[in-house]
Formats: C-alpha cells, structure tokens, sequence
C-alpha cells in the first residue's frame, strides 16, 4: 500500500488536477477543464491512506454508487492508470447532452418503454436526470447522454409524444 505523500507525489504529477485541502487533513484534487459538471476527481484523500478517485463514466471498474472507486490499496501503476483515465473521461464527450432546460419552463417528463411492456419516466430535477420506475427512483445522471445509454442497454425506447 502506497503511503499518503506517495500517492499525493503522483496525484500531484499530473498538472491539470489542482490541489484543495479540505477538513481533517484531507486532499481533494480537481479538474477545472471538465466538460462535466463533475470536476473532482480525487476526493477526501486522507493521511491514513484512505481516499476515492472518480471513475463514474469509465466502464471497466467497480464503483460506489456516485461513481467513486476506493483507492487505499492501489499501487503506483493503478493509480497513475485510474487517475489518467479518470481524466482523460471528463475530457471528452461521446454525444452532447440534451441542452438543460430553462429554469422558467418546465420540462415535459419523457416515457420510455420496452418490448415487455414496462415503462420508467425520465425527469428533470435539481438539475440531475432522474429515471423514476412508478413512484421509485431507478437512477440518476449528469448527463442526457447517459440516460440514453442507459435505456438502450436495457431495452427501453423513448416514445415520441
């Protein structure tokens, strides 16, 4: 296991994280070129080791639900791979996102359904996309994109009102 100034000597080797020292001793790193609302992308960093990189729209890892993976027993390697790809994902976008609507209009909520006959609703709130299944959040996103991505891989399409 890296030590706390191990990690923090190769968080620091990439110079387009900046560098925010929160409560406790810990360190958040973040990447102010996002294309993202997300810009943090190491988080709470701590003296014991301890501390979560964001890897919410990398594809080949396990996170927590807000798309954070826990970093205390990477290795050097590891660390400089998930570091790099987590920036590299909030350096580029695959599709744009539908443009976010205006605070004075209310979006229409969107039906999404499948061959099975199931339907889930997407909503505009608080500036997040939320998937709701009846009255049950399913999921929620950042991007418009990525509520697309998600009902396609589940089979639902969105119908036309």
């Amino acid at each position: 296991m890296l030590t706390f100034d191990e990690k923090l000597a190769i968080i620091e080797s990439f110079p387009e994280l900046t560098r925010t020292n929160v409560s406790l001793g810990r360190v958040n790193f973040q990447f102010e070129n996002s294309l993202y609302d997300r810009k943090n992308v190491v988080y709470h960093l701590h003296p014991n080791g301890n501390g979560f990189v964001y890897a919410g729209l990398l594809r080949n890892f396990s996170q927590d639900d807000k798309g954070m993976i826990n970093i205390r027993d990477y290795n050097e390697l590891q660390l400089r791979t998930l570091l790099r790809q987590s920036i590299d994902s909030l350096s580029v976008r695959e599709e744009e996102p539908a443009p976010k609507p205006s605070r004075n209009r209310k979006k229409k909520d969107q039906l999404w359904t499948n061959g099975e006959n199931q339907s889930l609703t997407v909503k505009w709130e608080d500036d997040m996309w939320y998937v709701y299944s009846g009255l049950n959040l399913e999921m929620a996103f950042e991007a418009y994109g990525e509520v697309e991505e998600y009902m396609k891989e589940e089979g639902f399409r969105r119908e036309q009102n």
